[in-house]
């Protein structure tokens, strides 16, 4: 009976140990790094992607923040300080680190958050605010900003377009 107990605690704890691994591995995978290596490079780049719901209006707007430089949502004014993206062969990941001030009339910025978002894992670091969800979509060179916005006002001509001739 003695023998039977103790190969029963030595599978829990052999299960334990197995468990605290796998959620180390899940923890790493969260911020970027591997298990098998210490660090994960990541490329920086000028542009945070991002995408901001209006929870009154149910309106979701594609925000380009270029890094550095404020870019107004609502009452949001948000500062992308750093935007990374994995490499191409690793697994798909981008990460911003952003400063988002509420500016309200007659009322000093209230600072709503400071941190990294992922794409990935948005709950991971999400901003609480009554009004607004700002979430990371991508990071992209100043270049594929430009051609994106470019498209973008294009696709808003035809479609424009199509409605002065219906």
């Amino acid at each position: 009976m003695l023998l039977i107990a103790k190969k029963i605690t030595t599978v829990r704890i052999a299960s334990l140990s197995a468990i605290a691994s796998l959620s180390g591995a899940i923890a790493a995978t969260l911020i970027g790094l591997s298990p098998l290596s210490a660090r994960a490079e990541m490329i920086s780049h000028e542009v945070a992607v991002l995408q901001g719901l209006n929870k009154i209006t149910a309106r979701v707007s594609e925000l380009h923040v270029p890094v550095n430089q404020p870019v107004r949502f609502g009452s949001l004014e948000i500062t992308a300080r750093e935007c990374r993206k994995s490499r191409p062969e690793e697994m798909p990941e981008s990460a911003s680190f952003l400063e988002i001030d509420d500016h309200k009339e007659n009322v000093e910025a209230t600072r709503m958050f400071t941190g990294w978002m992922f794409a990935s894992s948005p709950a991971v670091s999400a901003m609480e605010h009554p009004v607004y969800d700002i979430w990371v979509v991508n990071c992209m060179s100043l270049d594929e900003a430009r051609a994106a916005e470019a498209k973008k006002a294009e696709e808003e001509g035809k479609a424009e377009g199509v409605q002065a001739t219906e």
